[in-house]
């Protein structure tokens, strides 16, 4: 088995190297999910997380919610086309060659530097969440997230300025307690033309995100977010 896809007690941000890898064989382990900083809350993955040789599919559950994730052409459009640079190459350079996880990049002149995987795992905050991606629903064609992944404004997935790509997190909304899981695996949310406090947010979901969170009418919400991580079943 190829040493690069090895899981046994590694974080859940490891499971979409997946989709850089080529020329190994069916994997498929089953293990539970423990929040690093939530009141002892333990997320157990059903089933199994499966990626076979050639594939750019992978799919695993974390309790009730279920993910999906695929990779996307590299000429497919990123949902955030501001992005100028990541690890100091060009965008599609850095994602084909897999230099993305936690690597700084610039948008509009702008470096940013996201957290360490060892910092992500204990990573708690409160602030604003808003949603994206509605516009990819009424154009043609796909868009590809900052780390690869076909967006899926149906997924839970999320844009984060600093975690890790990918990471997993618990989302719950303050205002009325819903809480979910979401795979982040874009970049954002930045200030916008129209409003530049918007760069103060501290989370994008997807659409499918923000309706089971109960904020997608509104626009925002007051959300706390944190990590969880993957430990192999024993």
């Amino acid at each position: 088995m190829c040493r690069s896809i090895v899981l046994v007690r590694q974080s859940l941000l490891l499971l979409a190297m997946g989709l850089l890898l080529t020329g190994c064989s069916t994997i498929k382990r089953t293990g539970r999910v423990i929040s690093s900083v939530a009141e002892g809350t333990v997320w157990v993955i059903k089933g199994t997380y499966t990626l076979t040789a050639g594939t750019t599919k992978l799919i695993y559950h974390i309790g009730k919610f279920t993910f999906q994730v695929v990779r996307a052409p590299l000429d497919w459009p990123l949902m955030q086309e501001d992005i100028q640079t990541i690890d100091g190459l060009p965008v599609k350079e850095a994602i084909r060659q897999g230099r993305v996880k936690n690597a700084p990049y610039t948008l509009k002149g702008k470096r940013y530097v996201p957290m360490t995987v060892a910092k992500a795992q204990t990573y708690r905050e409160s602030g604003l969440a808003s949603w994206y991606g509605e516009e990819t629903r009424r154009q043609k064609g796909g868009h590809m997230t900052a780390n690869g992944e076909v967006f899926n404004p149906q997924a839970l997935t999320a844009a984060h300025k600093y975690l890790p790509l990918p990471t997993n997190v618990k989302v719950t909304n303050l205002e009325n307690g819903r809480s979910i899981i979401v795979r982040v695996n874009d970049r954002g949310p930045f200030p916008s033309q129209h409003n530049q406090k918007s760069g103060q947010r501290i989370i994008d979901v997807s659409r499918a995100a923000a309706i089971r969170l109960g904020f997608h009418k509104k626009g925002i919400a007051r959300v706390r977010v944190e990590t969880i991580t993957l430990q192999e079943a024993t």
